[in-house]
């Protein structure tokens, strides 16, 4: 490089984008931030503060061509005019934990990755180490970004969660401990409608991981199964299955968990956990076999597991009104998600769905809607498709605008002892922000009734 600086030119200025550009700047690069609309108030504040140069609301081809290195925030996706121009110009891309991992210095790393589960396994996995003293920082999907908390608060261990979008663009990214919960139909529009693009996107977590790493996956979700021999892993497997004992990893069998990493185990109820329903079973348990890795004591994974508090908007309890649970599970942005959901409902149901649908397939959830639904309440914009597929097993179906229009046509339908579960199986952004904005708008109109 000579005497010049390197420049990284960093797309997005989102949380992702804004903690890679702190790091870069820290590390002595010569940074240029660029996002086609406008920066929130906070970010375009920490820019201006840490001396760092940027556009809003345009990409300037003259200040973006002449990078050596682009990171390119994970919300981008590669059919991005500006993306095309950098490919087709041969700079290198890169993701914000690219970055953030060249800066760790000799911290570990938790990885988690996966189309359902992954922010309950991160935030359960964190929350194990934290009980057992470990110093570490949640970072990635939830909380910070990677590249900021390097940047700003260092830490021996890092408990991240992370998108299939991140792992795009890794070239030397490795966490010691990965995680892959499971791999199902989700964002194929980002994957030019290719399910198999997707799930290499998802394996690519245990490319570079060497022979004293580990990679703890499903053993049941038939979709991992049947691609895993088709990578060359090279780090230590430690699977998690219901269906089979295993002799390294985890297994339940009649209600109780085993969990062997190596010649230490660890076994508890599984009535004794926390969290509720199978789907968080398999959550809990990879989140056991990460800690049980880094050779916590037994006793600490135990109390951590029984301890833990579940999400805000992941199968929240908001309240209970005349007899009638409201649930909100706003983080349900794909219809698996909202099969895990229904799949724990224990009483009869009405369910609120709708939004943007990234290509769903509702006949997914049909089984469970015969079984448990009485009444489907849509919240979007255009609920045709919810018609279509649920319109002939569900009556009633009611089109709603507005959480608070949602809440009381549910409340009308509700009798005591039944359950209102916000779980839309779509993105929020015909009516809302971003989820948490919809789950929270759920949340204030339960309590206003």
């Amino acid at each position: 490089m000579g005497f010049m600086k390197h420049r990284l030119v960093i797309l997005g200025g989102g949380e992702s984008g804004v903690g890679a550009a702190l790091l870069a700047k820290q590390k002595g690069y010569e940074v240029f931030l660029s996002d086609e609309s406008s920066l929130k108030e906070i970010y375009r504040n920490e820019l201006q503060n840490a001396g760092i140069e940027f556009e809003e609301d345009r990409h300037t081809d003259q200040k973006i061509l002449n990078a050596d290195e682009v990171m390119k925030s994970p919300g981008i996706p590669e059919k991005n005019g500006m993306v095309k121009k950098i490919r087709s110009n041969k700079i290198e891309i890169i993701s914000e934990i690219e970055l953030a991992y060249r800066f760790k210095d000799n911290s570990k790393i938790i990885g988690i990755t996966g189309s359902n589960g992954k922010t309950t396994t991160t935030a359960l996995t964190y929350h194990i180490c934290r009980t057992a003293g470990l110093d570490c920082a949640l970072v990635g999907n939830i909380g910070f970004s990677f590249a900021r908390q390097v940047a700003t608060a260092p830490k021996p261990l890092y408990v991240a969660e992370i998108s299939s979008f991140q792992l795009d663009d890794i070239k030397t990214f490795r966490p010691d401990i990965a995680i892959l919960t499971n791999i199902t139909e989700d964002h194929l529009d980002r994957y030019e409608y290719s399910f198999e693009k997707y799930i290499r996107s998802k394996f690519r977590i245990t490319m570079n991981q060497v022979k004293n790493d580990h990679f703890i996956y499903n053993l049941d979700d038939e979709v991992t199964m049947k691609y895993l021999n088709q990578f060359n892993i090279q780090s230590n497997q430690l699977p998690i299955s219901m269906k089979k004992e295993v002799p390294n990893g985890a297994f339940i069998k009649d209600g109780d968990m085993y969990v062997r990493t190596g010649s230490d185990y660890v076994s508890m109820s599984v009535y004794d956990f926390a969290l509720k329903g199978i789907h968080n079973q398999y959550n809990t348990m990879a989140a056991c076999v990460a800690a049980s890795t880094l050779e916590l004591r037994k006793l600490k994974i135990r109390e951590a597991v029984t301890t833990f508090q579940s999400l805000e908007h992941r199968m929240e309890p908001v309240a209970t009104i005349r007899g009638v649970e409201f649930i909100n599970d706003s983080k349900a942005t794909n219809v698996n998600s909202t099969w895990y959901a229904l799949e724990s409902m224990n009483k009869p149901t009405i369910l609120i769905l709708g939004g943007v649908d990234k290509g769903n397939d509702y006949s997914l959830i049909t089984d469970l809607v015969k079984e448990k639904v009485k009444a489907i309440i849509c919240l979007g914009t255009d609920n045709r498709k919810i018609h279509e597929a649920f319109g002939n097993i569900i009556s009633p179906i009611v089109n709603t605008g507005s959480a608070s229009e949602s809440v009381h046509a549910a409340f009308h339908f509700a009798e005591k002892g039944d359950v209102v579960l916000l779980s839309p199986a779509c993105a929020s952004f015909d009516l809302f922000k971003n989820y948490e904005d919809r789950g929270n708008q759920f949340k204030k109109a339960v309590r206003e009734l």
